[in-house]
């Protein structure tokens, strides 16, 4: 019978991000379902605007919610009321230049005014195959230190891999969010873009042979 040992290497390596994914929210409140709709509208396209006048391609534009409701009040003897309506929709938007990153995000907080938030950001990479081959060889090395040192214990040595498996990552932090913000809370924000990490794991099965 074939003995086996499996052993889960983790890895990570850093690198300095290349790209900022902003989230707008946009949220207007009427009195009419149609004024809300349309005033939501405007906010937004001038938002867009702002983007583009500062260099941002319409592919790094992309509208990824948009809702509208009533806003209902419960009263004791006359039940629930309309007291207007609620349009909101979220742009998404990809920062490929990050030292002008702040002065894109300002001119579009100033081109939404009051209807503005601000979501979150995130951090990362255009293209992350770079650094994801780095944090995979040092989940391997991992990996091959851990099975190296059972081995031993058990007064074995490795053979052949078995087999190799790739575990799923867990999606990287948010840096900023947190709840929704107001756009004059964060007028001329510095983006200091640091490192990011990207994390990678594997799961290996050897052979073991005796020593």
């Amino acid at each position: 019978m074939t003995r086996t040992i499996t052993v889960t290497g983790n890895g990570s390596a850093q690198a300095a991000p290349d790209m900022l994914t902003v989230s707008f929210g946009v949220e207007t409140r009427r009195g009419a379902a149609g004024a809300a709709y349309d005033d939501v509208g405007a906010s937004a396209a001038a938002i867009s605007a702002a983007l583009r006048d500062h260099g941002v391609p319409d592919a790094d534009i992309r509208t990824s919610a948009l809702n509208l409701r009533a806003e209902l009040l419960w009263q004791e003897g006359q039940g629930q009321r309309v007291t207007g309506y609620l349009a909101s929709t979220v742009l998404s938007v990809s920062l490929r230049q990050l030292s002008s990153a702040s002065a894109t995000i300002s001119a579009a907080v100033e081109a939404g005014g009051d209807a503005i938030r601000l979501n979150g950001m995130e951090l990362g990479f255009a293209d992350a195959s770079a650094v994801t081959a780095r944090a995979r060889e040092a989940a391997w090395k991992d990996a091959v230190a851990k099975a190296t040192q059972f081995a031993s214990l058990a007064e074995s040595t490795l053979g052949q891999v078995v087999s190799v498996e790739q575990n799923p990552s867990s999606p990287p932090p948010i840096p900023m969010g947190g709840g929704m913000l107001r756009a004059a809370a964060v007028d001329s924000v510095t983006i200091e873009p640091g490192e990011t990490s990207v994390d990678a794991s594997v799961t290996v099965a050897w052979e073991l042979q005796t020593a």
